[in-house]
C-alpha cells in the first residue's frame, strides 16, 4: 500500500507519520518509510540522532542512477538523460518492491531499527549550497515520483511517504500516486486551509483522502474540526507524554504509547488496508501517463530535446504482479 501523509507546516504530519511507521514495524509488516521533504525530519521521528540522519544518502543526489536502473531494457527510452521525474514505465522497465534488495535500495535506503523491527527509510535530501539561488527542490523529489512510478506493492506491504508541507505536491502527479492520504489538521481555520485545496484539486482523481485532528484538547475541538472536514475526519489526536519524550530524544519502547493513540494508529491502518480493494492499477497509470504528457509539454520536451510523449507505451499497466525486466 503506498500512503502519504500531507498538511501544513507544523501541522505533525511527520510525528504522525512516524508513528504510523512505527505501528506497522510493530505489528511485523514489511516498510518502506521516505522522507519526500527537502526539510528532513523524518529520521529524527524515527529515533536516529542528527549526525545519523545528516548522513542519511540523498536521493536527489542519486537521480541518475534511479534513472539508469529504472529504464532498464525500455526501448522507447533512449537514454537515462531523456527520464524525466513523470516517466512511466513501459516494456523492459525495471519495477521496484517493497521486500526486494535492489541497487536503489542500496544506494539510496538506510534500515532503521525500532525497537524489535527494522524499517528501510529513504530520503530526498535537503537543499545545498550549490541549489541555493538556481534549483527547485522539485527536482530533488522528483526521485520519489520515480520511485513510486515503478513500485508494484502489494496487500500487507506499505509504502509511507512524508510528503511536503501545504499543497506542493500538485505540482506535479506525485498526489495521485497513492492508494491513502492522510491530512493530518490541527483544529484551526489555517489548519483546515490545505484540506480544502487537497480537496478540490484532488476531486476528479479518485484520491483517497481521510483527516487526522492533530493537537485536539477538548470536545470543542473535535466539533470544530466535523463541522469543517465532515465524515472525512477519520481519527483525532491529542497530548502525547511519548511523543513528547520522543521528541527530546528519549522515547520509552512503542509499546508503551498511549492507548488512545495505540487505537488511533490502528484505526490509519484499517482504513489504509481497506482502500486496497479499490485499487485500480489501470486508471493508475493512466493518470502516470496523463501527468506525464502535461510535464513532457510543459517543459520536458525543450529541456531534453526529445519528444517525450514518445516514452508513453501505450500497452503497457503497472500491476501488482508485473514480472520483473533483467
Amino acid at each position: 500500500m503506498k500512503i502519504a501523509f500531507v498538511g501544513k507546516g507544523g501541522s505533525g504530519k511527520t510525528t504522525l507519520s512516524s508513528l504510523f511507521i512505527r505501528h506497522l514495524a510493530a505489528t511485523g509488516a514489511p516498510v518502506l518509510a521516505v522522507d519526500a521533504d527537502i526539510n528532513q525530519h523524518l529520521g529524527p521521528a524515527l529515533g536516529l540522532d542528527e549526525a545519523d540522519a545528516a548522513e542519511l544518502p540523498a536521493m536527489g543526489a542519486r537521480i541518475p542512477l534511479i534513472k539508469d536502473y529504472l529504464r532498464g531494457s525500455n526501448p522507447r527510452i533512449a537514454s537515462a538523460d531523456t527520464m524525466i521525474k513523470t516517466t512511466p514505465p513501459g516494456a523492459g522497465s525495471r519495477i521496484l518492491r517493497v521486500r526486494e534488495d535492489n541497487p536503489v535500495y542500496d544506494a539510496c535506503a538506510r534500515p532503521v531499527e525500532l525497537d524489535d523491527a527494522a524499517v528501510r527509510l529513504m530520503v530526498t535530501g535537503p537543499f545545498t549550497e550549490a541549489d541555493l539561488g538556481i534549483a527547485c527542490y522539485h527536482s530533488k523529489t522528483g526521485a520519489v515520483e520515480l520511485l513510486l512510478n515503478h513500485l508494484a506493492d502489494g496487500r500487507d506491504e506499505y509504502a509511507v511517504v512524508d510528503m511536503t508541507a501545504g499543497s506542493d505536491s500538485f505540482a506535479s502527479g506525485m498526489f495521485t500516486r497513492f492508494d491513502m492520504t492522510f491530512l493530518v489538521a490541527e483544529p484551526t481555520r489555517k489548519g483546515v486551509s490545505v484540506y480544502r485545496q487537497y480537496k478540490e484539486y484532488a476531486r476528479d482523481f479518485g484520491v483517497g483522502l481521510l483527516v487526522v485532528g492533530n493537537k485536539v484538547q477538548g470536545q470543542d475541538d473535535i466539533d470544530f474540526l466535523r463541522e469543517q472536514v465532515g465524515d472525512d475526519l477519520l481519527v483525532t489526536v491529542g497530548h502525547s507524554d511519548w511523543v513528547r519524550a520522543m521528541e527530546k530524544g528519549r522515547p520509552p519502547r512503542f509499546e508503551f504509547l498511549e492507548d488512545d493513540n495505540r487505537h488511533a494508529l490502528r484505526a490509519l491502518q484499517i482504513a489504509a488496508d481497506t482502500s486496497y480493494e479499490r485499487r485500480d492499477w489501470d486508471r493508475y497509470t493512466q493518470q502516470m501517463v496523463h501527468f506525464h504528457l502535461k510535464n513532457a509539454q510543459s517543459w520536458g520536451n525543450e529541456r531534453t530535446g526529445a519528444d517525450l510523449a514518445a516514452q508513453v507505451d501505450p500497452d503497457f499497466v503497472l500491476r501488482e504482479s508485473q514480472p520483473q525486466s533483467a
